[in-house]
This record gives structure tokens, C-alpha cells and sequence, in this order.
């Protein structure tokens, strides 16, 4: 009969962090074995479980015995399974063996390729008894357990020591040895709340079991919610929001990835991963510790506490924290103490070392920077430093912005490497040095573009504001990727040890986004040349912009872009990244237009005639001026005019930015195009006449690709 297969590992204390993937990974190994072995099929579900102190899994309708089949097993080709006489060669008789059958029993059967030998072979369907151990134990084996544990006097090993294991399909415990346990049907509770073991009936009981008897939730995403839930509750009695969830409704969190949900609550997970029968309650600290800049306090009680700091409606830290606990109870008070008790070192901590810190001025730090080695092969950090401040001063020149506050900031944006906050918290580099340089008397802008010039950190991340934040952004990043890819750490496949390809698109986010008039080849020329002589490879920048540009595409497609309209604005852009998304914007408006194929085929036309006019006429076409005295044919005089005409307005448009209205005006242009190559020859004999027509293409091609080669929007 097809019934509900439970299995169970009772634990000692999983790691939180590594839970959902190790659940995930367990559920899905064992259901696709069984399905591949088709005890499970169409209308069975899997639902995983995991707790801090237990694995499990539910599948329904599972059956007990596979199904007989009959097996084709392939054996060797007809002319290697036969000798010269046309007996059996002795390939072919080890194939008979194996197999069990008779050369009689033989089948011919022809892959349209070759003729090969087959053998048809009644399997009797096996019992899931007999399979679940060894299904079982390749899950195990595939689990993602960096370091496995020993427990006892056995050689058993798991990722920690397993105290239980229940197998039961339906009400029937099927008998299985593992881990030197033997199954059952009895698990335990809450460590605390629960001290009785439980039986479980039947494995569809499995859950309402362990949450009535056993004060346990143990699915993992219930647990989320109800925590989530109850953060909400709280905070909303407080008119104050958990740092996490800010600015974001819950139904949009519990909607995301794992991985976009990680970066905006991490410790939602962790949490979820500590308890069994959560609760929620709040804690306090003392007023004076909000003098500490909030970040740090927000750290501390997250990393070292698991505690949910309160903002108020203004994004200001609260003297007040959520607890995630492990105990409903119904006199919490314990519970509350203990928490406020055991924070206040914390803050304590966070506190002497943002006292000790501001005991120096950040630019003290910066020449202990030359006893940091940032890497053998490009020197120390003071050394980095000093291109980062040189190439940050130069990319302020260019943006017209103040090249001494931007080149001031790049000397002290890695200062606070080397605090003691930022050494407990590396999270905060950036952050700590925008604190302690507005308490060195330092300008804002000068300590805004300090903490900016990390900026993005990750997808979605804000971007640098102030024209001073992005020079020392963009020299920074510009730095790394010169440097470590001018000395052959080049990423391969998945592996960024460097984080080369974060640091490429926060460099084209800053130019395009923000937006920046700033030519990518020559920024990369001016970041080489920072360099000594002959410390990276000599086609360093040439190489980066390739890498860049790759990423570029990646971006652009991410945002919707069609490929070809992609191509056809870097072909022309020039490097400058600031104008993509808003030709990109015009040539997606074009191309939807009827008539943007046929003007597209046209402009193809016309580069083909112009690359062949080219190999001919060579520099004459380069300086070629039109001529109307040479124009015999009215379809040609009347091309001329209508692109004299056009011109205007179209560079109006371009010069405005405006490159949608740019590209409908060459639409008026389409009759005289179709007039021109069905009336005219291009390639005339007389080399004057051929070379006034060649420049009046070249004229018309000019004109239809200011803003794309929109010839790359042909079919």
C-alpha cells in the first residue's frame, strides 16, 4: 500500500547557519532516489523538516514495493559479439552471463547507426525495505558537511553526534541500522519544555505530534513566520521597526530568495535555526550607550547577541531590543534579565573602543598603513593608498570637483583598517572612518566620501552621491582591478578571491547610474599609468575594458535589453557608459516602429557599400566633400536634400539627449533611401562621380548611427 514515509535524525545542536542547506539538500537527495527508483512518482510530496536538533523528511504516497519491469540491457556490437565462424565471441559470452540469459534468447536491435545485441531482463520489483538504507545512506554521504564529527568509542561520523532515528511508513517502523542506531518510532521533545520521549503513531502525525506533545515547530519556514510575526507584533507595540526588516513589508520579505533575504536579514534565518518554540520578548539597555555611533551597537547585538535592535520612525537606534527565545513562558522576566545582563559588556566594549579610537586622529593611522602588506606583488597599503589618492585627485580634475578634498579622502578612506572598532567589526570599515574624521574636524564631504567609497557593496547597494565620494570610489576600485588583474589573479569560473567582477560593476553602476561623463578607456589609461613601470602586464587596461564591457552586457541584459540593440549602442558609445540606458531607451522606442527593420537593412546596405568604397578609395573618401555639381540622377540630388533637411533636427534631438525623437526623425528618410538604391549606382566608372556617391552614403550613415549601428537591428 502506498502510505506517508518518515524519517527522522535526532541530533545534538545543528549549526543554525548551515541548517536550511543541509535540510534542503537531505529532503531533496532521498526524494529523488526514491522517485528514481519509483517508489515515489507524480503525486508524491516531500516536506522537509529541520530544527536545531533534528533532520527529517515526510513523503506521501510512497509505495512499498516497486512495480516488476523488464529491463533492455545493452551488450556489444554484432560484429565484436560474433567470431569468423558466428559463434559467440567471448565479449559476448561474458555479456550472456551477466545478464542471465541464453545466446537464444538474444535480441538484434538496430540504433540506426550500428546493429548491437540486446538482452531483455524481468526484474522483480524490490521492497522499499530493502532499498531505504542504502538511500538513506548516499544522502548522508552528499550532505554539504565541511567537517564531521566522531562521537562515543564508534568510527560512526556525521556533522554532529545522532542520538535517534525514526523510519516509519505509515504506522510500520521498517527496519533500518545506521549511524549504530536502529530505527524506531520514538523521538524527543523541547530539551526543556519536553522531558517525556514521544511516539510517533504514524509518520502523517509526525508534525502535530511533536508541536502538541513536544513543544516543537519543526518546520523551518512555519518557524520564520511565526517569528517574523511576532518581531512585527512587538516592534509595532514600540511605533518602532526591527533592523532587518526596515522599510519592507513582511509578506515582500518572506517572498524573497534565500540569497536576496540573506542580505536584508541574515539573522532572521540564524535565529529560526536556534529555537524550537520561539517567543519573542523585549529588552532594554541604558540611554548613554546611544552616544556610541548606532551601527556599532546594531553589530554588537546582532553578531554577538542574535538580538533584533528597534529604530524609531526617524532610522534612529532605540535603548530597546527583541530577544528571540527558545522558552514560552508565562513569567519571562528570568528570561528579559539574563538578556539585558549579559548585552551590557557588549556595549560596553563597543563603547571603550570607540573612546580609545578617537584618542588619535585618523590621518595617525594612515602611515602604520606601510607595515600592512596589501600584496606582495603590489606592496603595502600605504603604498596602494598613494594610488588611490593620485588617481582620486585626477578623476576629481576631470569631474570638476575639488581634487585637494577628494585626494585628502582617498589618504584616509583605509585609516580605520587599523582601529579597534573596525578590528572587532570589519563590517564597519568606511563607517567608522566618515565617524572619526567629522570628530578630527574634517569637512562632510570629505567624510561622507570616506565611508561612500565602499559603495556599492553588493547588488542593489546605494551608490556614491557627491562628485568627491565617486572620484575616490571609482580610484579605488579602478586600483584593485588594475592591480590584481595586472598581475594575473584573473577570475576563473565561479572563484572572485579578489571580488573582481563586484568591484567592475560598481565601477560601470557609478559611471552609468549616477550618471558620470567619464570615458571608460580613459579611465582605465590614467588607473595603468598610476602604476610603476612594468608591475602589471603590458595590455593590462585593453584587457580590463574587455572584462568590463563583458559585465556590461550582463547588466544591460539584466535590465531587459534586447542583445542586438546592446550591440548596436556599444558599437558606438565610445566608452561613454553615462548615455547607454538612455540610447538604449531610444533605440527599444525605434525598434518597435514598423517601419526600423527596413531602415536597419538599409543602414547594412549602406556599410557594406562604404567598406568596399573604403578598400578603394582609401583616404579620398576620408576627406571627401559632396559635390551637387556631380549628381546626374534627381533620386540622388533628392537624398541630398532630404539629409540636409533631417540633419538639423536630428542633431538638435542628440545634442538634447533626446535619442528616441532621434531615430523617428531618420523614419522621413526611408522613400529616399528606397529611391536611391533602386535608381542609382553607386559603383559608377567615373572615379569622381563614384567617390561623390560613396561620401553621400558615408554622409547618411553618420546620420542614422549618432545614436546605435542600427544596422544591427536587421534580421
Amino acid at each position: 500500500m502506498n502510505q506517508t514515509l518518515l524519517i527522522e535524525l535526532l541530533t545534538e545542536e545543528l549549526p543554525p547557519k548551515a541548517l536550511e542547506k543541509l535540510s534542503s539538500t537531505f529532503a531533496s537527495e532521498i526524494f529523488g532516489s526514491l522517485k528514481e527508483q519509483l517508489f515515489a512518482d507524480e503525486h508524491s510530496e516531500c516536506t522537509p523538516y529541520a530544527t536545531p536538533r533534528r533532520l527529517a523528511l515526510t513523503i506521501s504516497n510512497l509505495a512499498s514495493l516497486q512495480a516488476d519491469r523488464v529491463i533492455e540491457r545493452k551488450g556489444p556490437a554484432v560484429n565484436a559479439g560474433l567470431d569468423a565462424e558466428g559463434k559467440p565471441s567471448k565479449a559476448l559470452e561474458g555479456f550472456m552471463r551477466s545478464a542471465g540469459v541464453t545466446f537464444e534468447q538474444l535480441l538484434r536491435v538496430s540504433d540506426g547507426k550500428a546493429e548491437y545485441f540486446a538482452a531483455k531482463i524481468e526484474q522483480k520489483g524490490k521492497s522499499l525495505d530493502d532499498c531505504l538504507t542504502d538511500i538513506i545512506t548516499q544522502a548522508l554521504k552528499k550532505l554539504p558537511i565541511p567537517k564531521l564529527m566522531r562521537w562515543g568509542d564508534t568510527d560512526h561520523q556525521f556533522v554532529r553526534p545522532v542520538h535517534a532515528l525514526t523510519v516509519l511508513h505509515g504506522s510500520r517502523i521498517i527496519p533500518i541500522e545506521l549511524l549504530g542506531l536502529h530505527s524506531g518510532n520514538v523521538t524527543r521533545g523541547h530539551r526543556f519544555l519536553s522531558q517525556e520521549a514521544i511516539t510517533i503513531a504514524h509518520a502523517e502525525s509526525y508534525e502535530s505530534a511533536l508541536t502538541q506533545e513536544g513543544h516543537v515547530i519543526p518546520c523551518l519556514s512555519k518557524r520564520r513566520e511565526m517569528i517574523a510575526l511576532s518581531l512585527d507584533e512587538q516592534a509595532s507595540r514600540l511605533n518602532a521597526t526591527w533592523v532587518g526588516h526596515a522599510n519592507i513589508d513582511l509578506k515582500k520579505l518572506l517572498s524573497l530568495s534565500n540569497e536576496d533575504r540573506s542580505i536584508l536579514s541574515t539573522l532572521l534565518d540564524e535565529v529560526t535555526a536556534l529555537v524550537e518554540w520561539p517567543a519573542v520578548y523585549v529588552g532594554e539597555f541604558e540611554q548613554e550607550y546611544l552616544d556610541v555611533p548606532q551601527e556599532c551597537l546594531i553589530l554588537t547585538m546582532q553578531q554577538n547577541q542574535k538580538y533584533f535592535p528597534l529604530l524609531d520612525n526617524k532610522g534612529k537606534l532605540l535603548n530597546k531590543f527583541l530577544i528571540v527565545s527558545n522558552m514560552q513562558v508565562d513569567d519571562p522576566h528570568h528570561i528579559i534579565e539574563g538578556n539585558q545582563r549579559v548585552v551590557r559588556p557588549r556595549l560596553a566594549d563597543a563603547r571603550f573602543f570607540y573612546n580609545q579610537d578617537r584618542k588619535q586622529k585618523l590621518e595617525s593611522y594612515v602611515e602604520k598603513l606601510g607595515n600592512v602588506v596589501y600584496h606582495n606583488k603590489l606592496g603595502s597599503q600605504l603604498q596602494r593608498v598613494a594610488r588611490i589618492t593620485t588617481l582620486a585627485g585626477g578623476i576629481a580634475h576631470l569631474l570638476g570637483a575639488d581634487k585637494a578634498a577628494a585626494e585628502l579622502a582617498a589618504r584616509l578612506c583605509k585609516a580605520d583598517l587599523l582601529t579597534d572598532m573596525v578590528g572587532e567589526f570589519p563590517e564597519l570599515q568606511g563607517v567608522m572612518g566618515h565617524y572619526y574624521a567629522l570628530h578630527d574636524g574634517e569637512k562632510p564631504d570629505v567624510a561622507e566620501a570616506i565611508e561612500a567609497h565602499y559603495h556599492p557593496r553588493f547588488a542593489g547597494d546605494s551608490l556614491p552621491q557627491s562628485k568627491i565620494a565617486c572620484a575616490v570610489a571609482l580610484a579605488d576600485k579602478l586600483e584593485t582591478l588594475l592591480g590584481i588583474y595586472g598581475i594575473g589573479q584573473i577570475p576563473t569560473g565561479d572563484k572572485d578571491p579578489f571580488g573582481l567582477r563586484r568591484h567592475a560593476l560598481g565601477v560601470l553602476r557609478i559611471l552609468i547610474e549616477t550618471p558620470l561623463d567619464l570615458p571608460l578607456p580613459l579611465l582605465l589609461k590614467i588607473a595603468s599609468e598610476n602604476f610603476p613601470a612594468g608591475m602589471l602586464s603590458a595590455t593590462v587596461a585593453k584587457d580590463i575594458e574587455s572584462f568590463m564591457l563583458d559585465r556590461l552586457r550582463g547588466y544591460l541584459r539584466d535590465r531587459d535589453f534586447e542583445a542586438s540593440h546592446i550591440e548596436a549602442v556599444l558599437d558606438t558609445i565610445g566608452g561613454r557608459l553615462h548615455e547607454a540606458l538612455p540610447r538604449l531607451q531610444g533605440v527599444r522606442t525605434f525598434s518597435a516602429l514598423a517601419v526600423s527593420k527596413d531602415l536597419a537593412a538599409a543602414n547594412k546596405r549602406v556599410q557594406n557599400i562604404m567598406r568596399k568604397n573604403q578598400e578603394e578609395l582609401g583616404s579620398a573618401l576620408v576627406n571627401a566633400k559632396i559635390d551637387t555639381k556631380l549628381m546626374t540622377d534627381e533620386a540622388e540630388r533628392n537624398l541630398y536634400q532630404a539629409i540636409q533637411d533631417i540633419a538639423p533636427f536630428a542633431q538638435n534631438y542628440f545634442d538634447r539627449g533626446e535619442y528616441g525623437q532621434n531615430l523617428k526623425a531618420l523614419v522621413t528618410l526611408k522613400p529616399f533611401i528606397d529611391d536611391f538604391f533602386d535608381q542609382v549606382m553607386v559603383m559608377a566608372e567615373d572615379k569622381a562621380v563614384r567617390t561623390n556617391r560613396a561620401a553621400l552614403l558615408q554622409q547618411l550613415g553618420g546620420l542614422m548611427n549618432q545614436v546605435a549601428d542600427i544596422s544591427k537591428l536587421a534580421a
